[in-house]
């Protein structure tokens, strides 16, 4: 992509999402894109389907909610995208970054695969699946761009949707590194009395809305039970499972403390497009359990920063697991340079930067 650069604020910022709100990754990560940019002094015009008025972010943005009222839940991502084009056309908003699914893309955002979840959950499709694949499929294939969130979504793009390589731009999700930064040893020890986490177990953080996705059930057969100096707490949705090692936190909109008081957190994932929370953690200090395949963010995750497990294999969690075991009894599990972990800059600048590359491109035609 050879477009000519362009300053942020002198092109036009139009995202449409599910909602502007404290929710999913996919909402977290707008919310990081609209701050982003509200530090470079632009004012993007959003698009979605819930605007959180509350929120600091949505008075940096020329918002357009998109009222769902009466609409049956299957159906509002079809009704979503009807609007969305309607609306398009009326205020000529171009090009259109689209972080949900919609056929009114010019940028398609590809944050997930509905195919590959399917298969790789093993869920046969319902009817309403056949709905999403085909707006996955409209917002992939009539966009100008696709950028993918990981390697993992560029290959399944061509996979499941036939999307030319070409097409395809992989922009890795930046998260906001003043909030997810490291702290000292003292700040960190306050956290943890704060949590109440005990100092004589290696606590393991598993963040997940999602249990059966997310491998609640795997996190909790290896570190639920046993004799093992370990303690696995869950933050998000209470967990529908009680084991003698296990502890729930909540939800917390106060993640970034989670991430720098306990010892790792887990990627153990059935199907993670990216995972967001792996460098969220990284950029705290705190190392990750990661999942060698099916998982987008191990693709940026090197050196200490990973302890990488094959879920394919039997007692390749275990072995991790005891491998961080040993480096916590050793007082060296915890990151001195978290940056040196990740192979990209995760940063909203850079990521934000190669968007505006995007919106060159649609404008030069």
């Amino acid at each position: 992509m050879n477009a000519p650069r362009a300053g942020a604020g002198a092109l036009p910022w139009v995202f449409s999402n599910h909602g502007l709100r404290h929710s999913g990754g996919i909402e977290r990560y707008l919310l990081t894109l609209v701050r982003g940019l509200h530090e470079q002094g632009v004012r993007p015009t959003v698009i979605a389907k819930t605007i959180d008025r509350s929120i600091e972010e949505a008075g940096w943005v020329d918002a357009t909610a998109v009222s769902m009222f009466g609409v049956p839940g299957k159906l509002r991502d079809l009704w979503f995208d009807r609007r969305l084009r309607a609306l398009k056309k009326r205020h000529g908003w171009f090009p259109l970054i689209a972080l949900n699914q919609t056929a009114a893309a010019d940028i398609a955002i590809s944050g997930s695969n509905h195919p590959a979840h399917l298969a790789a959950m093993g869920l046969a499709p319902r009817r309403s699946d056949g709905w999403k694949t085909a707006l996955e499929h409209a917002h992939l294939q009539r966009s100008r761009i696709v950028v993918a969130h990981s390697q993992l979504l560029a290959q399944q793009a061509v996979e499941h949707h036939g999307i030319a390589a070409g097409k395809i731009r992989v922009l890795y999700p930046p998260v906001d590194t003043l909030r997810f930064s490291p702290v000292d040893a003292a700040r960190r020890a306050e956290l943890r009395a704060r949590f109440e986490l005990p100092a004589d177990r290696a606590v393991f953080l598993l963040a997940s809305t999602g249990h059966a996705r997310k491998g609640l059930d795997l996190a909790v057969k290896a570190l639920g039970h046993g004799d093992r100096p370990t303690l696995l707490v869950v933050a998000g949705r209470p967990p529908d499972v009680q084991a003698p090692n296990l502890r729930y936190l909540g939800y917390r909109t106060d993640i970034e403390d989670v991430y720098r008081a306990v010892d790792a957190t887990l990627v153990v994932s059935r199907y993670e497009p990216f995972g967001l929370v792996g460098v969220e953690s990284v950029c705290c200090g705190t190392p990750v359990l990661v999942a060698s395949q099916g998982v987008g963010c191990a693709e940026v995750m090197r050196g200490d920063g990973a302890l990488a497990f094959d879920p394919t294999q039997p007692g390749s969690l275990d072995a991790a697991i005891d491998t961080a075991l040993q480096r916590w009894r050793e007082g060296r599990l915890h990151l001195a340079d978290p940056r040196a972990a990740l192979t990209y800059d995760p940063a909203v600048a850079p990521h934000l930067d190669g968007l505006a590359e995007c919106i060159a491109a649609c404008l030069a035609g």
